[in-house]
Order: structure tokens, then sequence, then C-alpha cells
């Protein structure tokens, strides 16, 4: 990734810096949220510190919400914040295998695995891929089941001309430093539920209830708790997961560009696919209205031979790649999953086991240049040579 703050973020907060500012969460912060809602086409938004701590922040706001705790099906590949964020909240995790073509939840065996416990499908929309579909959110309306989004990596990606996000109960966002925005770290819980928003207010500061911008909740709460001072009244088991203003500052500021940008990672991602060798690697995917900040690389065969040939040329030419894609590949062979995997065949998720062997991606950034990329798949290519 080449650098995502940019000279113009920095003298915006040369500038702020100089007013001699309150650093804390505060007016900056609050402008963050205001603008992020308007541009994504929700109601409420809360930014965090953390892509993470939106995961967290979101299931346990679930749990307040419904007052119960069932099974919630959560991808394969995805990162693993988004699985411990379902089972250390008191929910089950069920796990889906993936689709190739969207590196997201395989539509039939996503719908073949809802049951009667189902309480929510937590969809992680992989690298800028659409992981939605018709069938999915009918079948979630039908049943009642509870949608929540992750939109870590797909800032902007849309279904049916609507971008991802606006979907679900609650959506999640990150701001990491290579992602299509960056406040360095960060991240967004958006919904357009009411009480979903004061929820997390408070969850994001120590469960705080002065954190609650509902002045009825606060006078009922300061009146039942009267002997407590109402400015320390803990609603709930709370964490300071709040960001900062500083952050806040760059986030406005890279709004500005973020349209284009996704333009431009579009563009490079459709170079791309168009110049990879369609024999050597899989090039299938479903690219409508995607967003891609990462270029996939998932090899046909699966010979392992060949991928250590691969990793020796890419290393070879200073291409620097991550296999497994998003998050480590296969989320049910990694140690914390350990006592899950006792009672699931691995041997039932195939796509995302061919990705976690044979699967790959390299940095997709908006100043990257098309014959950078030409260069980049003509090396890819040799590798049949």
């Amino acid at each position: 990734m080449y650098n995502n703050i940019t000279r113009s973020d920095i003298m915006k907060v040369r500038r702020f810096l100089n007013t001699e500012p309150i650093l804390t969460q505060s007016k900056k912060v609050e402008k963050f949220e205001e603008l992020w809602s308007k541009w994504l086409g929700v109601k409420y938004s809360i930014f965090v510190n953390s892509g993470s701590s939106a995961n967290f922040l979101t299931l346990r706001a679930l749990k307040i919400f419904q007052n119960k705790c069932n099974e919630v099906l959560v991808p394969t590949l995805t990162w693993i914040s988004d699985i411990t964020a379902v089972s250390e909240n008191g929910f089950k995790p069920t796990f889906v295998d993936i689709s190739l073509k969207n590196l997201c939840m395989d539509e039939n065996d996503l719908l073949k695995k809802i049951t009667k416990k189902t309480q929510a499908v937590f969809i992680t929309h992989a690298q800028g891929f659409n992981g939605l579909s018709e069938k999915i959110l009918n079948k979630l309306k039908d049943k009642n089941i509870v949608l929540l989004e992750d939109v870590c990596e797909s800032h902007g990606a849309t279904f049916k001309g609507r971008k991802l996000g606006t979907f679900g109960l609650i959506s999640n966002f990150s701001f990491y430093y290579a992602h299509h925005l960056s406040t360095i770290e960060g991240g967004m819980i958006c919904t357009n539920n009411k009480d979903i928003y004061e929820i997390c207010r408070m969850l994001r500061g120590h469960g705080l209830l002065r954190e609650s911008k509902d002045k009825k909740i606060k006078n009922f709460y300061k009146k039942k708790f009267f002997n407590l001072n109402p400015e320390f009244i803990f609603m709930y088991p709370g964490y300071n997961m709040r960001n900062n203003e500083i952050s806040a500052t760059i986030g406005i500021n890279g709004l500005k560009r973020l349209n284009k940008n996704i333009s431009k990672r579009t563009k490079n991602f459709l170079f791309f696919l168009k110049n990879l060798n369609k024999k050597i690697f899989y090039s299938n995917f479903d690219t409508v209205g995607s967003s891609n900040y990462a270029f996939p690389l998932i090899l046909n065969s699966k010979y392992f031979f060949l991928r250590d040939k691969l990793e020796i040329l890419m290393k070879k030419n200073r291409i620097e790649f991550r296999r497994g894609n998003a998050g480590g590949g296969n989320q049910l062979r990694q140690p914390y999953l350990k006592e899950y995997v006792k009672t699931i065949n691995l041997k039932k998720f195939t796509n995302v086991d061919h990705v976690h062997f044979y699967g790959y991606y390299i940095g997709n950034y908006p100043d990257l240049s098309l014959s950078k990329i030409k260069r980049l798949t003509d090396i890819l290519n040799s590798l049949d040579a």
C-alpha cells in the first residue's frame, strides 16, 4: 500500500492543532459522523477506535437490543474480530463456506445453514465485493433474521445501486491504513435504528449514560438512580473505544476524495483482471458494484509446487502479497478456533480451503499506474513459462 494519508491530510491536522483544540472526542468526531452518515445514506454513525471495535460493539449492542444470544452465521473467510465479536459476546458462530466469485458467503451454503436458532447473519463483504443477493435478503426478511454487515474492506460497493452498509440492522466500517478511507486507525458503526445508536454511543464510552444523546433516556435513568452521581451512571459493562479529533480531521478531509479514489481502484482492478492469464488464475469474479481495495489472485490448479513457484516469483520481483487473502485464509484452520474444529468437517469447506492454500491478494491503491499493473500481470503470467 502506498501512503494513504496525503499531504493535504497532514496540513489539515497542522492547522487544526494550531487552534489549540480539544484533542479527545469532541466536535470534529461529531462532524465526521454526520458527514459519513450523509455519504453512506444512514441516519446514525458512531466513530470508534478501530473496525474491530466496531465489530465487537455491534454484537454487544445486538445482545442488549434483543436480550438473547443464539446462533450467528459467519463466513470462513473474514477477519478474526468478526468471529471473536460473536463468540466473546455469548453467541454461537456457525460457519459458512465462501463463493469464489465474490469471496463472500456462498449463497446456497448460507441458506442451507439457517435454522430456528439463527438469530443473525454477520456477512463480510470481502475485499470490495458485494456479498448480498435477493435470495439472501428475502430469506432473512421472511425468517425475521437480523442482517449485520461487515463493510470494512468495501467502502462504496453497491448492490442494486445501493451502498453496502445500508441493508443490515447494523453495519461496520474500518478506516485502517490500507482501506479506501483511512484515519490511520479507526472504525464506524452505522444504523438507522435509534435504540441501537444510543446503546452503541454508551458502550463506546465506558457504558456511561451521559454518552447518550436522548434527553428522555437520560432524565428517566437519572431519576431512577437518584442515589448516583448523574455524570457517572454506568448503564452497561462498557469500554473506552472512542476515537479522537485528529483522526476525525483526517477522516473529514479524506471523505472529499473517497468517491474519486474508489473509481480509481475499480478501474485498476478491472484492468488487472483483463490482463491476467485466465488459464493460470481464477478470474470469474462478480465485479458488479465492487470497489476492490486489493487484487485477489487465486491459482486454478491445486498443486503446492506451483504455489511455491509463484511465491518465489513474486518475492524475486519484490511483489508484496498475502497468502490466504483476507485475515489469514480459512478461519477454521486458525488456533483460536481449535475447540470449534473438533466438531466440524473441514472437507465441507472446499472453496475457502482452496483460497487458503492457493489464494493471495496484492495491494491496489488509487495512485497505482496502469503501466505498473501491466508489469505486475506480465510477471504473474510468466509462471506458465
